[in-house]
């Protein structure tokens, strides 16, 4: 451990990091390519080329050129993602639909009334409101 003093310990640990974020970001970069449905397939292996022989310079001219779609593409893909799960809940606990039917919901005001949670004038109010 003498001949390798702390100073270079950390200079190796600083650029092993910047490697691997550099890794990180051209999978990153790759996955968008094939993410975006927009472009064409030329274009896609155009861009795959670039960033393939020229690593560095093409990862960088990628963000550069195609940084704010990239991060539009991410919250479409999370409001998809979002969607689809909410919609599996619903499916799941067996409403189909968004809104439940009158039916449903003069069902809950009636147990409501009978629990005593509502006065009978407060269930006519609702009812009327319901039905109206």
């Amino acid at each position: 451990m003498d001949d390798y003093p702390l100073l270079n310990l950390f200079w190796t640990m600083l650029w092993i990091f910047l490697w691997v974020m550099w890794f990180f970001l051209l999978f990153r970069v790759i996955t968008d390519l094939f993410r975006d449905h927009e472009m064409g397939g030329w274009a896609k292996a155009g861009w795959l080329v670039l960033v393939l022989l020229l690593p560095y310079l093409g990862v960088l001219v990628y963000l550069i050129v195609r940084g704010r779609s990239m991060a539009e593409r991410d919250r479409k893909q999370m409001a998809d993602q979002e969607k689809a799960f909410k919609d599996y809940v619903r499916e799941a606990a067996g409403t189909p639909g968004a809104a439940p039917s009158k039916v449903d919901e003069l069902h809950k005001l009636s147990d409501l009334k009978d629990k005593g949670a509502l006065t009978q004038e407060e269930f006519d109010r609702a009812k009327e409101k319901l039905l109206a």
